[in-house]
């Protein structure tokens, strides 16, 4: 009898042990990450999340709704291995904490990218003040609940499809009207990712929608990637003084370092500052305006990482794309898996109306109505060669 208590406790206790041990390798389990290193827990607060986009063909792209940020992008290289192209950051805190810096790795930006000269305009015979961030200019929307800043309402449809929606109240960062903005972004299955921009507004406003996505195709963001090839279908920039606000003027690209109508390396011209643009915008920091008769169905630009081999086509129809070569990346940003990014180590594509529009009557207005409809699109495709 007593052989038979003290076997039956040596089964009990094992089976116990073996319950605790199930118990504890769940608990110990790791967690499932993104094709791109990304743990969705580190994202996920009382207001954020992570979001993720695949296609068919692999891709993945990964998305929060804090800024309404492209967070990675996993596209092939040449030898089939995949890449994250876009620096940021792979937790929330990180995006909280240096948010506000004016990185803005890879956020939604309104209510006006770029700058709006002296942070006023007037509209309609009113004059509105906006508030000042960037040398006395309004840049990127300037107040601390800028698109950027701001929690957008995200509504996954389905693998592909990603919804993002905000309000903005009337006078918010002193800007006129109530206006209502969806964002969707679109993973096709020949890895395009397409940005198309809605709003609609109940009092005349001006309006200027874009994305602050930071491209590295090398996929190594420790380092400048100035040996990229870049062409640009743009015969001409919009100047801008040192502060790098627009005068007003238009420049031809034709002789100087801002002329990419065919594929030339970015590193060539960048630090040409015998050009005074170059000079202005500490590198390249300018609006291009592109070309208005080319075929809307044709990319605008495209950007080659000759190490790589990954190619983006990019296309719009905007007049505009500012091209800002990370000037400004200084290491100070810690990024993915902890590497600091340096200087020039991502480029990015702001496809735009052109910068102090409200204050340039000579340049395409950026003036919304009501019971008009804002509703532009960006794609940028990745591919190989």
């Amino acid at each position: 009898m007593k052989k038979l208590i003290l076997a039956s406790l040596a089964i009990a206790a094992g089976l116990s042990l073996a319950s605790c041990g199930q118990k504890a390798n769940t608990t110990a389990s790791e967690p499932e990450l993104t094709l791109s290193g990304l743990n969705p827990a580190d994202f996920q607060t009382d207001s954020t999340q992570l979001y993720v986009l695949k296609n068919e063909a692999g891709m993945e792209v990964c998305f929060t709704n804090f800024g309404g940020r492209i967070v990675s992008i996993m596209v092939p290289n040449k030898d089939g291995v995949m890449t994250d192209v876009c620096l940021g950051h792979d937790n929330i805190a990180d995006y909280e904490k240096y948010g506000a810096d004016g990185c803005n790795f890879g956020a939604l930006i309104g209510r006006y990218g770029n700058r709006i000269g002296n942070s006023k305009f007037t509209l309609d015979g009113e004059e509105y003040q906006l508030i000042p961030n960037n040398n006395g200019n309004c840049l990127h929307g300037g107040g601390p609940i800028a698109f950027h800043n701001r929690i957008w309402q995200g509504n996954k449809v389905d693998d592909k499809t990603l919804e993002f929606t905000t309000f903005s109240p009337d006078g918010e960062d002193g800007f006129p009207g109530n206006i209502n903005v969806k964002v969707t972004y679109t993973l096709s299955e020949d890895n395009a990712l397409a940005i198309r921009y809605e709003a609609t507004t109940d009092k005349a406003t001006v309006l200027n929608l874009t994305n602050h996505c930071y491209f590295n195709l090398s996929g190594d963001g420790s380092k400048d990637c100035l040996d990229e090839i870049l062409q640009l279908d743009a015969n001409e920039i919009t100047a801008v003084d040192a502060n790098v606000l627009t005068t007003g003027e238009i420049l031809p690209v034709e002789g100087t370092p801002f002329d990419f109508r065919t594929p030339a390396v970015v590193g060539e011209g960048i630090d040409k500052t015998d050009n005074e643009q170059i000079a202005n915008g500490n590198g390249y920091d300018h609006n291009w305006i592109l070309r208005p008769d080319r075929d809307p169905a044709a990319p605008f630009g495209c950007i080659y990482d000759p190490n790589s081999g990954i190619v983006m086509e990019m296309f719009t129809d905007q007049p505009g794309v500012q091209f800002y070569a990370g000037n400004f990346l200084d290491g100070s940003f810690v990024g993915k898996k902890g590497v600091k990014y340096p200087r020039r180590s991502a480029f990015c594509f702001e496809t735009q109306h052109y910068p102090d529009s409200p204050n340039q009557p000579s340049f395409p207005s950026t003036v919304l109505k009501p019971g008009e409809k804002y509703d532009t699109q960006t794609v940028y495709k990745f591919s190989v060669k």
